[in-house]
């Protein structure tokens, strides 16, 4: 008789709630980790006996996927609280101008403190947008799950063949460097930046090269008085810098369905100012949505319409945006947010937001999102206050105890690996150097 291959140890964590989100709760449950892989979630104790594993008890804990925060600015954790108070149009100007203040060491800092801070709160997989390699680089440093959009920008149509040509070479370089847990995308950023010869060309350059493409859509009344009516502060800036305006379609998102943007596995990020006709479309076309709730209360922006596009089958993930619009990157308290008007919402659909539909937005939910038997071993386990006899919620404002990517364990017992004692105190002496310079009298 041929002898069966004997399977590699594997590991066994067990915790009071198991919380698969592909299926019912398991009280008293277990995750079996096999290398990089899922291999086994059911009661502990009845782990298959193939199965030979070490076993981790969790106790007093939930286990669950790893949140997916599906909109970020790593990059950008430095501006915490640097442009609190000012209007959106002044806002965005004052992040162009902070980010051209920095180093690319500063940028690289960063960026690794914000995964820092998610992976502290559970996050496994970050979708960041960002127009440089820093988010990329600390990605891949620190171990995590994401793909880093690429951004690119151009509201003058003359520009947009030299600015794919740009964005052209950047990606193809970092493609160079990508690996199985950090991908790359393109990201024209959005409708005030964006003229429609550079959205048609980037949705190109997605086609062409298989890649991700987000964008920030139907965020704001100025962005939408843009593309409506050629009106408002955006308009008056463009045409201040020899730009001609006017108005390009009767809405932001019909003004990516007429570029090409609107397409199968696009992420839009945002999408506040969205009608029936705009949600049809985005359903329509198989396009998601990544919905930033802290964010958009910040600049009063709104709130976006989640229930009605989740009914139309819109897979809807949530992201905290920049910490330079949001004082913290909590999922569950965004998901919590993201589903505060839809009164038939219940703790599934709070885990839905925050692990498998975010993975679907970012279209990979077939690796990660959800605990099942081949998926990616991205897994986070929080501690319990009190046993509880009904499944718990996602908990908002938690630490984590374990955090697993991919197999690997880069949070044990709420300590991040590595060396990252070094990396907060330089992000607080960029900050105080940013606010010296923000706050210098202008040169005359």
């Amino acid at each position: 008789m041929t002898e069966r291959p004997q399977r590699a140890w594997c590991t066994s964590y067990r915790a009071a709630w198991v919380i698969p989100v592909a299926a019912p709760p398991i009280r008293g449950g277990a995750v079996v980790v096999e290398g990089s892989r899922i291999a086994w979630v059911g009661r502990a104790g009845d782990e298959p006996p193939g199965l030979k594993a070490r076993t981790v008890e969790l106790g007093a804990a939930l286990l669950a996927p790893g949140f997916v925060n599906a909109h970020t600015h790593l990059d950008l954790t430095v501006l915490a609280g640097l442009l609190d108070g000012r209007p959106f149009f002044e806002w965005i100007r004052g992040v162009v101008a902070c980010r051209e203040a920095l180093t690319a060491d500063e940028l690289l800092d960063s960026a690794r403190l914000g995964i820092l801070e998610g992976l502290a709160g559970g996050v496994t997989t970050f979708g960041d947008t960002a127009p440089g390699d820093a988010s990329f680089d600390a990605m891949r440093e620190l171990g995590v799950r994401g793909i880093a959009y690429q951004e690119v920008f151009g509201p003058d149509p003359a520009t947009a063949p030299a600015a794919l040509d740009a964005i052209g070479a950047r990606i193809a370089a970092l493609r160079s460097r990508a690996s199985s847990l950090v991908r790359v995308g393109i990201s024209p950023h959005a409708p005030y930046s964006v003229s429609d010869a550079l959205y048609a060309g980037a949705a190109q350059l997605a086609r062409d090269l298989s890649l991700p493409l987000a964008t920030h859509v139907a965020e704001s009344a100025a962005e939408s008085e843009l593309v409506a009516a050629a009106a408002g502060p955006f308009a008056e800036f463009l045409r201040g810098r020899g730009i001609a305006v006017a108005p390009r379609a009767p809405s932001p998102v019909a003004l990516l369905e007429r570029t090409g943007v609107l397409a199968p596995g696009a992420l839009l990020i945002h999408c506040v100012r969205c009608g029936e006709a705009d949600i049809a479309a985005i359903a329509r076309a198989g396009a998601a949505v990544v919905t930033c709730p802290m964010s958009n209360r910040y600049f009063g922006h709104g709130v976006a319409p989640v229930a009605a596009m989740r009914r139309s089958g819109i897979a809807v993930g949530v992201g905290s945006d920049s910490m330079a619009s949001n004082g913290r990157m909590d999922i569950p308290a965004e998901a919590d947010a993201a589903l505060a008007g839809d009164p038939a919402a219940d703790a599934a659909d709070r885990w839905a937001l925050a692990t498998r539909e975010g993975a679907r937005a970012l279209g990979l939910a077939d690796l990660t999102g959800t605990l099942e038997a081949g998926k990616a071993a991205d897994l986070v386990a929080f501690p319990l206050g009190a046993p509880t006899d009904s499944p718990p919620a996602p908990p908002a404002s938690a630490t984590a105890r374990l955090v697993v990517v991919d197999g690997v364990e880069r949070v044990r017992d709420g300590r991040a690996s590595g060396d990252v004692a070094g990396i907060a105190p330089r992000v607080r002496a960029a900050a105080a150097r940013l606010r010296k310079w923000r706050d210098a009298p202008p040169r005359r």
